[in-house]
């Protein structure tokens, strides 16, 4: 698999850490530490790839978050 850079935007909340990927849609977690929250959004992305490179579909791939091949 190809190495990819995503935005990742965690956010506190009341349960603890909310995590998105902007460039990805539906890819989501969270977490109760911030760390967990970005542990689990790594997880998520990679899950995420697999399913879309499975599937056939493509992954976004723009200047600015491709990383490299």
């Amino acid at each position: 698999m190809r190495n990819y850079r995503f935005s990742v935007v965690i956010e506190r909340d009341k349960d603890g850490y909310f995590a998105f990927c902007p460039e990805l849609q539906g890819c989501y977690t969270q977490g109760e530490t911030y760390e967990d929250a970005l542990e689990n959004m790594k997880d998520t992305i990679h899950l995420h790839l697999e399913d879309r490179l499975e599937h056939g579909e493509e992954i976004p791939c723009g200047a600015r978050n491709c990383l490299t091949r």
